[in-house]
Parts: C-alpha cells; sequence; structure tokens
C-alpha cells in the first residue's frame, strides 16, 4: 500500500457531468462554463468570475487586468509555487518578496510594512501585492487591505489553494479586502476540473477586462465596437488578449465537484484535527490556524529541526515505508531564474526555517483513518531513526 500526499476524488456523478457534456452541441465556450462560473460567484460572495484553463492563467489576466507593466513592480509570498511571482514577469514587470509569518507561513504584515515604509522613501512602491493563502489558510487580508488603502496598491489574492474556506466569517474569495481573488482546480486542490482556475472580482470594468484578455482580447459586445457592425459574424479584437479559455468539459467536472465542497473542506478539517492528535507529543510541530479562519486545508504540513542529510533521508524511508510526501515550496528566490536576479536569503530568515523544516504528508478527501493511523506511525518511526 503506498499512500501519496494528495490525489482527487472522482465520483460517478463527475463522470456522467463529463459525459453529458461529451453527447452535447458543445465541447468548449457552452453553457457549463458561465454555470461554473456563476455557483462559484454566487458561494464566494463575489460579483464576477471568469473561469479559465489554470490559476497560472488567472494570475496572468488579474495582472494585465490591473495594468501590471514594464517599469511596475509586484510583490507576493517567497514561499508558494512560482506561477504567484512569474505572473508579474508576463507582464514585463519587476517582483520582489516578503518574508513570511512565523506561525502562519503566510505573508507577513509587519515585514508587509516595513518593506513598504522603505519602499516608500525610496520611490519604489508595489503596483500589486499577491497574498498567497498557503495550506488554505487565508492571508490576513484585513491588515493587508488598510497597508492598500495607506500606500495606493492593488491586491490580488492567490487562493489556489484555499476555496471552501473562511476570513473573518466570509468566505475566501469575496473579494472584501482585494481587487481580484484566483482559485486554482488543479485535481490535488480541493475541487478540480482537471486543469483549471478561476478569477472572482467585483469589479465590473475588471471582470469585462479579464473576460476579453482569457479570449484574444476579442469582443462580441456591440457597445464596445470601435467601428460600425458589418454583420451578424462581427467582432473586434480590442486588447492584446491570449487563449486561456477553459472548455465545457473541464466545466462540468468542476461544477459536479462544487456539489461537494463544503464536504471536502469539512473531511479535509477532520483529517487535520485527525492528525493534530496522532502527532501530539512528537518531535513534529503541526499547523497553527488563526481562531478568525476556517483553513481549506489544501495541505497538512508539519515540521522538523533537519540536520545535515536528515531531511533527504526521511523522504526515502517514509517513501520505502509507502507514504508519499512532499515540500511546499522551495523558496521562489532559490530557482535558477530568480537568483540571478540578485535576490538574498539573508533577507527572509522566516522563509528559509520554514523550507529547512517543512513537510507535506497525505491530505485529501478519500484519506481513511487507518491510513492516517499508519502515516503518523512511519513517520514517527523515521524521525527518530534519521535523528540517530
Amino acid at each position: 500500500m503506498f499512500i501519496p500526499y494528495a490525489r482527487q476524488s472522482i465520483s460517478d456523478q463527475d463522470i456522467a457531468a463529463v459525459s453529458e457534456v461529451l453527447r452535447s452541441d458543445f465541447l468548449t465556450q457552452g453553457p457549463a462554463i458561465p454555470n461554473f462560473e456563476r455557483a462559484l460567484a454566487t458561494y464566494c460572495g463575489a460579483k464576477h468570475a471568469v473561469a479559465v484553463n489554470s490559476a497560472t492563467s488567472a494570475l496572468h489576466i488579474a495582472c494585465l487586468a490591473l495594468g501590471v507593466g514594464p517599469g511596475d513592480i509586484v510583490w507576493t509570498n517567497p514561499i508558494s509555487f512560482v506561477a504567484s511571482a512569474n505572473c508579474a514577469l508576463y507582464c514585463g514587470a519587476k517582483v520582489d518578496f516578503v518574508d513570511i509569518d512565523t506561525d502562519t507561513f503566510n505573508i507577513s504584515v509587519a515585514a508587509l510594512t516595513a518593506k513598504l515604509e522603505q519602499a516608500k522613501k525610496s520611490g519604489s512602491l508595489p503596483r500589486v501585492v499577491i497574498p498567497v493563502h498557503l495550506a488554505g489558510q487565508s492571508s490576513d487580508m484585513a491588515a493587508i487591505h488598510a497597508l492598500a488603502q495607506d500606500y495606493g496598491f492593488k491586491i490580488i489574492e492567490d487562493a489556489s489553494h484555499a476555496v471552501g474556506g473562511t476570513y473573518n466569517g466570509s468566505p475566501v474569495g469575496s473579494c472584501l479586502y482585494s481587487d481580484i481573488t484566483v482559485l486554482s482546480f488543479h485535481p490535488v486542490k480541493i475541487i478540480t476540473s482537471g486543469e483549471g482556475g478561476m478569477a472572482l472580482t467585483n469589479s465590473a470594468s475588471l471582470s469585462a477586462a479579464m473576460e476579453r484578455l482569457r479570449s484574444h482580447g476579442i469582443t462580441r459586445d456591440k457597445n464596445l465596437f470601435q467601428h460600425a457592425s458589418d454583420g451578424p459574424w462581427y467582432y473586434e479584437q480590442l486588447d492584446l488578449g491570449l487563449n486561456y479559455r477553459l472548455t465545457d468539459i473541464a466545466a462540468a467536472l468542476g461544477l459536479s465537484q462544487f456539489q461537494r465542497l463544503d464536504s471536502f473542506v469539512a473531511r479535509r478539517n477532520e483529517i487535520a484535527r485527525d492528525y493534530d492528535s496522532l502527532f501530539s507529543g512528537s518531535i513534529f510541530t503541526t499547523p497553527t490556524i488563526d481562531d478568525d479562519i476556517i483553513s481549506a486545508f489544501h495541505l497538512y504540513v508539519i515540521r522538523m529541526a533537519f540536520t545535515g542529510d536528515q531531511k533527504q533521508r526521511f523522504f526515502e524511508l517514509a517513501h520505502k515505508n509507502g507514504v508519499g510526501l512532499n515540500v511546499h515550496y522551495i523558496p521562489i528566490y532559490r530557482q535558477p531564474y530568480y537568483s540571478q536576479m540578485g535576490f538574498d536569503s539573508a533577507d527572509f530568515p522566516v522563509a528559509e526555517k520554514y523550507y529547512s523544516e517543512a513537510v507535506s504528508i497525505p491530505m485529501y478527501a478519500d484519506l481513511t483513518f487507518e491510513q492516517q493511523q499508519h502515516v503518523a506511525s512511519v513517520l514517527i518511526s523515521t524521525a527518530a531513526t534519521v535523528s540517530q
């Protein structure tokens, strides 16, 4: 028996939903996409939703819609997937990072405040800040929003891990404290559409811009035409857009999965509580969740003070004993493409410490308690072995 660190949960209902689309008149640009968008917008309490083929694409068009371009700077978490930073580079902007909080490992409000004060003095304030809701726990969005009012930057929430979670009693994705929120529907996320993502916003103009950008910058809205229409077939390209459209096949799967979103999140929180108990008193440090937050628990990250090659041996022994592990994430500034930009790891001491200690262990909705017991037993004994 091998237990992976993550896997999707596909039901007969999901298969039937996809089959229905395959038998329909539309495989793409059909009714499943707006139905999926409306469902998520309503659930999250946002006014608009724009479905795309990945969260990376959603981040890109979000930056474009906010006017990010050459000469701008975008700040984000160093502990995230590279897409959280790449989206700014796609627009010709520069990227910088803000160190993380010692407890939640989201962007540190104290570090962000200090960095903003220095940037104001040097005339290098960011155009956009992208807080990443690591592992499913929302960042402190009210505090970040207050800083945005003071320093004049826009906010894109990278909630790729966090659909189904809440912050201060409101669903993640409500955009109460941000301009745009991005969701991911990759197979290892809370719900999946295979590949897929979505951008949520309360701004009609941002929504309209992102709708065009996902589809070559083209509109068929007569109210936006700059020239007289040639006929019912007429359309105009208003922006240099991209082909980031989601298919109806993927949207049907996502909409079917959405019906189980609350049960998935509830199950993940149950698994997290069981892990908390199973690892109680062990060498491992378990996640800290703020009181005003319900985490979607995309990941369950434990930490241990490894030395030398202990972490590598820990992974190898766990794998041999049937437990799949991962690390989320290697600090982005360590990647060769970014390291050549001159980032200094000493500027991010909390991120460095986190990376040296963090291990993502199996977490998915279909994980059984017996499997969790096996995971905990293997990891506790493996930690003792590598520490000798």
